[in-house]
């Protein structure tokens, strides 16, 4: 495999492979060095990418082993997963407001859930992944990882319920 053809596998899915290292290592220098490192480590093992199903699962499953190993290292207390790109253009002020409160809350949420369901809700709802690659990713069948999901999304749904129902009586 030369160049040209490393880079015509790679360029599908390059981006959701720094998307994936900034949510766990919140940093984007951090996550431009473990792209790199993971890129690196793919060219170093191109001869073998034929053989892979799908390079972009083990793509992203190397960034994954290696955002947690970087976090591990570290001694981190706690891991982030910030959604930075979040806007919506067409509501009003107001509207914006109320959106922004509640994704930060989400964000905040998301926080408190165990890694797994994290990083599960983190590659199907926001990177859009199928469930058949999140359990490849994540070494896990595809129904532990539809229960991971759901329970992560019915525990953020019942906080937010909690803190936007607060001080309202219901019948």
């Amino acid at each position: 495999m030369n160049q040209s053809e490393f880079i015509k596998v790679i360029a599908p899915f390059k981006d959701r492979v720094f998307r994936l290292a900034k949510r766990l290592l919140v940093s984007t220098e951090e996550a431009e060095d473990a792209t790199q490192e993971v890129l690196v480590k793919l060219w170093n093992n191109k001869s073998k990418l034929e053989s892979y199903k799908s390079v972009e699962a083990l793509a992203m499953t190397i960034t994954k082993n290696y955002c947690l190993d970087q976090l591990k290292s570290k001694r981190a207390t706690e891991m982030r997963i910030v959604h930075s790109n979040y806007t919506d253009g067409q509501a009003g002020l107001q509207q914006q407001a109320e959106d922004r409160d509640s994704w930060e809350w989400a964000e905040k949420l998301m926080q408190h859930l165990p890694e797994q369901q994290r990083l599960i809700l983190q590659m199907r709802d926001v990177e859009q992944y199928e469930y058949d690659e999140i359990a490849k990713i994540m070494d896990m069948n595809e129904t532990a990882v539809r229960v991971a999901l759901s329970r992560a999304r019915k525990t953020i749904r019942e906080e937010l319920i909690k803190k936007h129902s607060y001080g309202i009586k219901r019948n």
